[in-house]
């Protein structure tokens, strides 16, 4: 642990992040612009130490600036704000396409016969391989709609931690795995219900394709839009408030009050 420790500080210390372009990417994002100074100079510590891990870079000609960067890891890092950079280990590699990407598959259906499929994505997390992200998609973020790929992809990569996406990310000591089961049980009953019903969801459908997709796409919605979640699914954010130890609502309220 000690070790671990020196080499972070190793590299802070070696590190040389532009102030104003922290700052900038910082304000472009509502749901980091209203981080406080020392959550902002917690994720920057993250961001730094992320950078350094991992290797982000572009696919089909796409050239990466410092910045576009430093956005990715800014977003990602605000999942594991109070947490530990271990919760994205096992992985190194970030890799982006300048807009969405046509991955193939092949897969076997029950009858025996072979598929193969070809569908346009903004992002993709595989099990201890790399997120892939659409970088138009990444710098749309920050709309204030719940949508949010970078959130999403990281959110898929630490409910990985257990093995396959399912829903079920490893939890803390001091949470309760029945109470995280029947918040997002019932919740995911309930929204995969209205979704059928074709009835307008504020939180985007696509948390009904699979309880892997609730959580991600939940998490999303708990950062950018969490009076939403709060409002809508208030066990279902009390679990992420107590999981990812943030509260963001409460981050929108202080503002307010401030402003």
């Amino acid at each position: 642990m000690w070790l671990k420790r020196w080499r972070r500080e190793r590299v802070l210390k070696r590190a040389a992040v532009d102030d104003a372009l922290w700052r900038a990417v910082l304000e472009r994002y509502p749901f980091l612009a209203v981080l406080s100074g020392e959550e902002r100079d917690r994720l920057r510590r993250w961001a730094v130490l992320f950078l350094h891990e991992k290797s982000v870079h572009g696919a089909s000609g796409l050239e990466m600036t410092e910045e576009m960067r430093l956005t990715i890891a800014a977003q990602a890092c605000l999942l594991i704000l109070n947490l530990d950079l271990d919760y994205f280990r096992g992985w190194v590699e970030v890799i982006v396409y300048a807009d969405e990407f046509v991955p193939e598959y092949e897969y076997t259906d029950e009858d025996g016969v072979v598929h193969r499929t070809r569908e346009p994505m903004a992002g993709e997390s595989w099990l201890q391989g790399p997120v892939i992200l659409s970088w138009a998609d990444t710098v749309r973020a920050g709309g204030m709609d719940g949508v949010n790929v970078v959130i999403h992809e990281f959110a898929h990569k630490i409910d990985m931690l257990n093995g396959d996406a399912n829903g079920f990310p490893p939890l803390h000591d001091d949470m309760s795995r029945s109470a995280w089961s029947n918040a997002f049980g019932a919740a995911y009953g309930d929204f995969c219900a209205r979704v059928d019903r074709r009835e307008y969801t504020a939180i985007d459908p696509y948390a009904a394709e699979s309880p892997a997709e609730f959580f991600a796409v939940m998490s999303e919605a708990f950062f950018e839009i969490p009076d939403v979640t709060g409002r809508e699914y208030p066990e279902v954010y009390r679990q992420l408030a107590q999981f990812y130890r943030q509260d963001p609502a409460g981050r929108l309220t202080g503002r307010t009050a401030r402003a």
